[in-house]
């Protein structure tokens, strides 16, 4: 790795290259060996990783993973600490929050929208606060069951409400553009606690005001 690259990987990612000495080093060392076997993959799919349109390719995947997977650096539902003290009982829904994501079983990107609503108690959050927990999980290897359930657990135990219900819809690359080749395909998964898991009504508000223009 250059000396500039690796510059620009300690001021981009300073959790990951510049916190300890010792783990920096170890951490640049996975780095190298990432990129050699970039290399070794380009050349395995039948490219010359020396062209000149391939040189800064394995640096380029590296910094482009590292960006990827930015939600292992920090604890998305710490976002949810910051709380208000509101007089509010009724439905908050915030819907289509867009996220990319990677799938842990191909690391082929899936991508979409999640709609995101609470039923408060004591407390609510800001609305950015539910945008930036969502981006915190996906931005790790996931899988789309997985993420579902995170967000909904997290708004439970920080923020205490009656019920929490997320809904995620998404395309995956490793169905659509690899394997059985589906381009239409759409995947949507549920999770629901509290009072959505135990009251029909709530289920049906959540979801009439997530049809509705």
């Amino acid at each position: 790795m250059s000396t500039d690259n690796h510059l620009l990987l300690t001021t981009k990612f300073p959790n990951i290259f510049t916190q300890h000495v010792t783990d920096a080093k170890q951490k640049l060392s996975q780095a190298n060996i990432f990129m050699a076997a970039i290399k070794e993959l380009v050349e395995l799919c039948g490219d010359d990783p020396n062209r000149d349109g391939l040189q800064e390719t394995p640096y380029r995947v590296l910094k482009a993973f590292l960006e990827y997977t930015e939600g292992y650096q920090e604890e998305p539902k710490s976002h949810l600490l910051k709380t208000f003290d509101v007089s509010h009982q009724e439905l908050i829904l915030v819907k289509n929050i867009e996220f990319h994501s990677l799938c842990e079983h191909h690391f082929a990107p899936f991508y979409g929208v999640a709609h995101v609503g609470y039923i408060p108690n004591l407390k609510i959050t800001g609305l950015s606060k539910i945008a930036r927990l969502v981006d915190g999980y996906a931005k790790r290897f996931q899988v789309q069951e997985r993420l579902t359930s995170q967000i909904t657990e997290a708004i439970e135990e920080i923020l205490a409400p009656q019920g929490t219900m997320v809904i995620i819809e998404a395309t995956h690359m490793c169905m659509c553009g690899r394997g059985i080749k589906k381009t239409g395909a759409s995947t949507t998964t549920s999770s629901v606690r509290g009072i959505f898991a135990h009251q029909s009504d709530a289920r049906a508000e959540f979801l009439s005001l997530l049809h509705k223009d």
